[in-house]
């Protein structure tokens, strides 16, 4: 017997049928590219035969399915929104793929993203055994998953851990209603952003190179590539994102108390290296008791997170 974990992104979905023990049997990948609506439910659901074709295995011989989703998954309704996919702003995910199935035996399990990178780093990277937790994902847009107490905190709306909306600094400015405060600056678009805004006002760090690039193209990467040459305007830009980081994690460290934050996303990647100094900062912002009892650690599974994530909610819905 096995399960299936499915991880749909913004741009490609990954899935996996994984044994009891975490072991992955087989795995497959594919973009969406520009699929809407309900041609990405389709896939979904191709990817569940195409996974069930290369196991050699029957639909029967699944034991459930665990799907992670860029956004929120409503546990009470099945809904997913998705601001990434479009038309996806309440999609009927789990009624499509219950009716494509048409087993009730096979048990259905869709999380948020942030929940499944949490779960896949405790199950099978860099926070195993903890009972108290933080993943902290930087790519496009910036979550967390929270563990406390060995469980998973959901919230009110299963909205819990928009960490990209953390009022960090004042005043206010019109943008945070999109992005949020701490998005706008430290996420992977909030950095690009960030050195465009001050590239078009043209007032500081005229010796930087990024000055050279094309401007609407420069990414998050150029951002620190740059930084990594010592480009004057990069090493302002990734100091501030710097500073928003630590105060985050700061505040988590001061409200949970939690053993490991694990950082991960397509930006940690190149700011893993930047732990150390992260982790300084920090300590200057969090309760000094709880900052000496936490560890900062690099993901460990890194873009297969969310798809371990999803097989251990696969396997999870089996204790229920």
């Amino acid at each position: 017997m096995a399960v299936i974990g499915i991880d749909l992104g913004g741009t490609k979905i990954i899935s996996a049928i994984f044994d009891r023990e975490g072991n992955i049997l087989c795995k497959t990948s594919h973009l969406l590219e520009n699929r809407i609506g309900k041609e990405v439910g389709q896939l979904v659901l191709q990817t569940i035969d195409e996974l069930i074709t290369m196991s050699e295995k029957e639909i029967n011989d699944i034991e459930s399915l665990g799907i992670c989703v860029p956004g929120i998954a409503d546990s009470k309704t099945g809904l997913v929104w998705a601001p990434n996919i479009e038309e996806w702003e309440n999609y009927p995910l789990q009624k499509e793929i219950e009716e494509y199935i048409n087993n009730d035996n096979i048990k259905i399990s869709i999380a948020s993203d942030r929940t499944c990178y949490i779960l896949g780093e405790t199950w099978k990277g860099a926070a195993q055994n903890a009972k108290n937790a933080v993943f902290i994902a930087v790519g496009t847009g910036i979550g967390m998953g929270l563990l406390i107490d060995g469980k998973i905190v959901h919230g009110h709306g299963d909205v819990v851990g928009s960490a990209g909306w953390f009022a960090l600094e004042t005043p206010y400015f019109d943008e945070y209603e999109r992005y949020g405060c701490l998005e706008s600056y430290a996420s992977g678009d909030g950095i690009a952003r960030h050195t465009k805004k001050l590239l078009k006002e043209g007032l500081l760090f005229r010796e930087s190179t990024l000055y050279k690039k094309e401007m609407e193209t420069i990414t998050a990467k150029d951002v620190f590539e740059a930084y990594s040459r010592g480009d004057s305007l990069a090493k302002f830009i990734i100091g501030k994102a710097i500073i928003l980081w630590s105060m985050a994690a700061a505040n988590m460290v001061s409200l949970l108390n939690p053993e490991i934050i694990v950082w991960g996303g397509g930006v940690f990647g190149p700011a893993a290296q930047l732990l150390e100094r992260i982790y300084d900062e920090a300590c200057r912002w969090a309760q000094p008791v709880a900052i000496n009892q936490v560890k900062f650690e690099k993901s460990q599974l890194m873009g297969d997170a969310g798809l371990y994530g999803a097989g251990h909610l696969a396997l999870l819905s089996l204790d229920n």
